[in-house]
């Protein structure tokens, strides 16, 4: 059985759209891998781990991962259950017009400074949007071309991406975190046993935390249920017992949650995903 599979779900003159599904068996560093291309990589779903030379990056659905065009890099699974990403390749003029020079390295192909960006919640509903209405047949290619160019603006625009900050001694200790929380995300972990977790103490966790993300800790975690909930939402019929897998005190405080981050109810998404095109709207 093969470890990937791919669907190709958008293929024009200046877009493509694949969504990769990795099983996720190979839990240490696999083999050496090169993109043919750059692409913009939109984990959605599990967590993974992408090595490049000596540095690493954890890769989860508050992320666009940058797969630089010949880049080397090798992929490793810390938890199980696999992950799945939506990969966007954007035409090479058309990818430096939309992305800030100061992303971007030298000449040809594009290949950006940065291994990975912070998306925001509205980048997180496009890539729940395009993928749900590119498998459905719900958006045709103009539609799922202006919906994928929108997402990358709003994953690389100067107005609302985010990178890292502080040095990569804390990067790699956020990173730790970053996988204690991905690794259970229904568990109501305590700021104390996450610290223990990493080896530091809660303030150095809160003060490092912050630094690198910009977000608190406990606002991540929250993030990243609320990114799963949007790709569960199809295959749960009680909406209460969603939120309660993942870990919410109860329905109001995750259907609080859910509007606040992405401006509608959790009911209210689902309606609008399974009937209407996002360029209905």
């Amino acid at each position: 059985m093969s470890e990937f599979t791919v669907h190709l779900l958008l293929q024009t003159a200046l877009v493509e759209v694949r969504d990769v599904v990795c099983a996720g068996t190979c839990r240490p560093p696999g083999q050496v891998e090169r993109s043919r291309r750059t692409e913009l990589v939109f984990p959605y779903r599990g967590t993974y781990v992408r090595h490049v030379e000596d540095d690493q990056v954890v890769a989860d659905a508050s992320q666009v991962i940058f797969f630089n065009a010949g880049e080397p890099y090798r992929v490793s699974h810390p938890h199980a259950g696999g992950d799945a990403s939506l990969a966007l390749t954007l035409d090479e003029t058309l990818l430096r017009e939309i992305a800030p020079a100061a992303l971007l390295q030298e000449g040809m192909p594009p290949r950006f400074r940065l291994p990975r960006l912070r998306i925001d919640p509205r980048a997180q509903v496009l890539v729940a949007m395009l993928r749900h209405s590119l498998h459905e047949g719900i958006a045709d290619p103009l539609e799922g071309e202006s919906l994928a160019l929108v997402l990358a603006q709003r994953a690389i625009g100067p107005r609302t991406a985010h990178a890292a900050g502080a040095s990569q001694g804390r990067r790699r200790l956020v990173d730790r975190a970053k996988l204690v929380l991905s690794g259970d995300l229904a568990r109501r972990w305590t700021l104390a046993e996450v610290a223990r977790e990493v080896g530091v103490s809660p303030v150095y966790l809160t003060q490092s935390f912050r630094d690198v993300e910009g977000v608190p800790l406990y606002r991540y975690q929250l993030r990243l249920r609320l990114a799963r909930a949007l790709d569960l939402l199809g295959e749960y019929e009680d909406l209460s017992r969603l939120g309660q897998d993942l870990g919410f005190s109860s329905h109001s405080h995750f259907s609080a949650a859910f509007q606040q981050a992405y401006g509608r109810s959790p009911s209210e998404f689902r309606h609008l995903a399974l009937q209407a095109a996002p360029g209905d709207r």
